[in-house]
């Protein structure tokens, strides 16, 4: 029996507008590619531009966190992992990493996101058939372990 896994993004790569004046990628376009890669999770579970389209409802982000690790530069490619932690008839809450090419761990990000009617817009219950890709995915997803950043405080440490 095949071992459950997160969801990985097909490869990305760091373009060179994204680079600041410290020579690294600018801390906005981490989220860029955390997007880019929901947006390829978000097609599995039949959510994106053609679901917005077809019923006039979408997602919104509620809630989004990201923990910079390790710096990228120009050209880098990258993937991006995914894995839904749980949902409910509204929301989802999940979690991300951002792998370089040769395997290290440049960044994670966890986030909580809005299921919304766009007519509203407001927030409304998922649609049969999207609620049962959700509970499809969180089913899977549950066999994995919940990473240790997930939840994590922030401040300074006294």
């Amino acid at each position: 029996m095949p071992q459950p896994e997160v969801f990985r993004s097909s490869p990305l790569q760091v373009l060179p507008e994204w680079i600041d004046y410290n020579g690294h990628m600018n801390m906005a376009y981490y989220s860029v590619l955390f997007d880019l890669g929901a947006d390829q999770a978000f097609a599995q579970l039949g959510l994106g531009p053609r679901y917005a389209e077809a019923r006039k409802m979408t997602t919104y982000a509620a809630d989004f966190r990201i923990r910079y690790l390790k710096e990228l530069h120009v050209g880098a490619q990258v993937q991006v992992g995914f894995q839904l932690l749980a949902a409910d008839s509204k929301r989802f809450h999940f979690c991300q990493w951002l792998w370089h090419e040769d395997g290290w761990l440049s960044a994670t990000g966890e986030g909580l996101t809005l299921h919304v009617d766009m007519s509203g817009p407001k927030v409304v219950p998922f649609p049969e058939d999207i609620a049962n890709n959700l509970r499809a995915m969180c089913t899977q997803h549950s066999a994995l372990e919940v990473p240790a950043f997930v939840g994590g405080p922030l401040g300074i440490p006294s």
